[in-house]
């Protein structure tokens, strides 16, 4: 069973893998000069050489108000654009595919912060994220600033499908710019951009994957990733009920989302009381649309866990999640794992999972943290 649904092909549109199994971004902060270099390429195509059938990228910043982070990859610019487009051969040399993640912090940028302090960062409103606890209001977005926003991401997508990316993934998760349209906590606009309800609050998304679509075509994947927990609070809700969850997912699938990839810290966790389905199964169940799930998978604990109270996973505990996914791989629940932490330890992770080879694999540890392997 571990081989014929870790390795079951999967279909959309243009994009053809080879199995279910996708690095999730995870921030790696080794692009020096915000661009990818050899090293990055050689890491990613590490993962496509085991066995790993799509990765997504780290976060790649859109717009030079956008970063948070030091070290974080640019999706702009000549330098940055042709690291990117040596990450795209090797990967595909080893037989993977690949998307980039394109993000901007939005408020969660403030003042100072590099590569360029001038550079100020704004939100849909001039709140305090809550990831930030003291400090100067964010600038709230003027409409010129919503248009060059949706702008900087439709020209980032086209950059994508012209240097060679299978797809892409849009950040809308995490309390990241896109989720603060989407968050009550974070918009309080009054205008076109905000509303009482989260069907009005996912205008500016709306707005900004049919700009994206006009740019790469119908047959090009676009990929949503979204979460309930945000950065700063890991018990928000945007969407409390199926109901909710489905006033919240239409405008999105009418835009034309083709992929829904639905962030969760534990994907063994139902999402709703009543039923077993995590937040990536009911997405599928309500919206029909393909969905990757992510949280955990080989891990003891969640990442948020891992901070506070490091600890080396052991074989024998994490492979009770393994075969967790595989059963509800099996029923069709989702339709792609998404594997962040270990396969960050362990670059042949899948390969080990595939073959049964548990007690060989390299557990993940803060220290893995520490190197690009």
């Amino acid at each position: 069973m571990q081989k014929n649904e870790l390795t079951r092909p999967f279909a959309i549109k243009s994009l053809s893998l080879t199995g279910r199994v996708v690095m999730a971004p995870m921030t790696r902060s080794w692009s020096p000069q915000n661009i990818p270099g050899p090293e990055v390429a050689r890491y990613y195509r590490r993962r496509a050489e085991n066995n790993v059938a799509l990765i997504i990228t780290e976060g790649t910043v859109v717009d030079p108000s956008g970063h948070a982070y030091p070290n974080v990859p640019n999706f702009y610019g000549k330098k940055s654009l042709q690291g990117w487009k040596g990450v795209v051969e090797k990967v595909h040399e080893a037989g993977g595919k690949i998307f980039p993640q394109l993000w901007h912090a939005g408020s969660v940028r403030t003042a100072g912060m590099p590569p360029d302090p001038s550079v100020s960062g704004y939100g849909p409103s001039s709140v305090l994220h809550p990831s930030i606890k003291e400090g100067d209001l964010p600038r709230e977005m003027s409409g010129n600033d919503i248009e060059n926003m949706i702008t900087a991401f439709s020209k980032a997508a086209y950059q994508a499908k012209r240097i060679g990316f299978d797809g892409i993934e849009l950040h809308g998760a995490h309390g990241y710019l896109i989720d603060q349209f989407f968050w009550e906590r974070t918009n309080h606009r009054t205008d076109f951009y905000g509303g009482s309800t989260i069907a009005d609050r996912t205008r500016f998304a709306v707005d900004l994957i049919q700009a994206v679509r006009q740019q790469v075509g119908v047959d090009f994947p676009i990929c949503l990733r979204f979460s309930q927990w945000k950065l700063g609070d890991y018990e928000a809700k945007l969407a409390r009920t199926p109901k909710e969850l489905e006033t919240f997912l239409t405008p999105l699938v009418n835009a034309g989302v083709d992929i829904f990839h639905c962030s969760t810290r534990r994907f063994f966790e139902p999402e709703f009381s009543g039923a077993e389905l995590n937040l990536a199964g009911w997405t599928k169940k309500i919206t029909t649309k393909p969905v990757i799930s992510v949280g955990s998978v080989g891990m003891n604990t969640d990442f948020i866990s891992d901070r506070i109270s490091p600890e080396a996973d052991k074989p024998q505990r994490s492979k009770k999640t393994i075969r967790y996914l595989l059963e509800r791989l099996e029923r069709d629940e989702f339709d792609l794992i998404a594997i962040g932490r270990s396969l960050l330890a362990d670059p042949e992770w899948v390969t080990k999972v595939i073959d049964g080879r548990f007690e060989e694999i390299t557990p993940f540890t803060m220290e893995s943290l520490n190197t690009l392997s």
